[in-house]
């Protein structure tokens, strides 16, 4: 049995020795995007990959930005409109985040930020389950991780109530299960 919480305290030191940056925008995500579409990004804590071109290219698309909004470990992510240049408020766990009175969203397509991930579409998280909750309520949403590709670990057992990823981008890789 894999002990999660030494996983996490693993992969987020590789990951912070490596650092912060930008991941670049693969081909599959620029063919999916189209306008009208509401695409659910986030803004990186500390050493996590950044989206930032991603959203770019959304917002070139056409596309609606919407950031994940957390009060506290137990309840739901809500995804919240965000314009570019618009505020954000620091919320809990140090997240950038929109004002709670934004407009909700509901995603076409799900950018998460990962502690760790296998090659088969699992994901190690924080560890509260806000993004598998996420990914139930919104089944039909496009789910994909970004990632360093050294945040990789060979396998990872899911729970009962982990929601596997579509798609896993690196900073030199595009992996689909």
């Amino acid at each position: 049995m894999i002990d999660k919480r030494a996983l996490r305290a693993r992969t987020r030191a590789v990951r912070d020795a490596h650092g912060p940056g930008l991941i670049p925008v693969p081909r599959p995500f620029l063919d999916r995007l189209f306008p009208q579409q509401t695409i659910a990004a986030y803004r990186p804590l500390g050493a996590e990959a950044d989206p930032a071109l991603w959203v770019e290219a959304a917002l070139h698309a056409g596309a609606t930005i919407a950031l994940p909004h957390v009060t506290d470990r137990e309840s739901p992510i809500r995804f919240l409109r965000w314009s570019q240049g618009q505020d954000l408020a620091i919320g809990a766990f140090g997240l950038h985040q929109p004002a709670a009175d934004a407009p909700e969203c509901r995603p076409d397509i799900i950018l998460t930020p990962l502690v760790g991930f296998d090659r088969r579409g699992n994901r190690l998280g924080q560890g509260a389950g806000h993004y598998d909750r996420a990914f139930a309520t919104n089944p039909d949403a496009w789910r994909v991780g970004i990632a360093w590709n050294v945040q990789e670990v060979e396998e990872l057992v899911p729970d009962s109530w982990d929601v596997p990823l579509h798609a896993i981008a690196t900073e030199s890789e595009w992996i689909v299960p």
